[in-house]
C-alpha cells in the first residue's frame, strides 16, 4: 500500500512538471525568431545593410528625417529613454536588439502610438529595451507620418491596427550577432 501511494505521488509530480515544461516551451516558442520568415510579415522589407559594430572614427551620420535606417554599421549606444530624438547609433542598437521604434514628428507622440506601446510592451523601461523586448516612442523631426521601425523591417502608417500588427510580429527579432 505504502509503494503505490509513493508511486500515485512520483505520477503526479512528473505530470506536473510535464505540464509546467509544456507552459515553459509554448511561452519561449511565441517570441523564437526560428519561426519567422524573413521575407513575410507587416511592412516593407528593406535592403540587408549589415550590422557591423564601429569604435572607432566619427559617429554614424545622421540620415535623412523621412529615411531612418532599419539596418547598418553603427556603434553600439543604447536607449535610455523614449519620446526624444534618437540618434542613427541608439536608432540601429535599439533595432538589432529585437525593440520596434515608433518615429514620428511632433514634440510628443500621438496618443496612437501611446496605446500601441501600453499594449505591446508596456511603458518603456530602459531594462526592458536593453532586452531587446520594448515598443520605443521616437522623434523624428521632419518625418512625414509615423514610421514603425524593426530590423530591415519598415511601414508607414497612421492606423492603429497595423502598427500594433507590426510590433506585435517584429518585436524581439532583432539579429543574433554582428556581421
Amino acid at each position: 500500500m505504502r509503494r503505490s501511494k509513493q508511486a500515485l505521488y512520483a505520477l503526479a509530480v512528473a505530470g506536473v512538471a510535464i505540464a509546467g515544461c509544456a507552459v515553459l516551451i509554448t511561452i519561449l516558442a511565441n517570441r523564437d525568431s526560428s519561426g519567422v520568415n524573413p521575407a513575410s510579415g507587416p511592412g516593407t522589407l528593406m535592403p540587408d545593410r549589415g550590422n557591423k559594430h564601429v569604435s572607432v572614427g566619427p559617429a554614424t551620420p545622421a540620415s535623412p528625417p523621412d529615411a531612418p535606417p532599419t539596418s547598418g554599421p553603427h556603434r553600439s549606444v543604447p536607449v535610455t529613454s523614449d519620446g526624444a530624438a534618437l540618434s542613427d547609433d541608439q536608432l540601429l542598437s535599439a533595432l538589432e536588439l529585437g525593440n520596434v521604434v515608433l518615429a514620428y514628428d511632433g514634440a510628443r507622440p500621438p496618443a496612437a502610438l501611446k496605446q500601441v506601446q501600453q499594449d505591446v510592451s508596456g511603458p518603456f523601461d530602459p531594462q526592458l529595451a536593453a532586452a531587446g523586448q520594448a515598443v520605443i516612442l521616437a522623434r523624428r523631426p521632419g518625418a512625414k507620418g509615423t514610421i514603425a521601425l524593426a530590423w530591415r523591417r519598415e511601414l508607414r502608417s497612421e492606423d492603429q491596427a497595423q502598427l500594433e500588427a507590426f510590433a506585435n510580429a517584429w518585436l524581439g527579432q532583432g539579429v543574433s550577432g554582428p556581421s
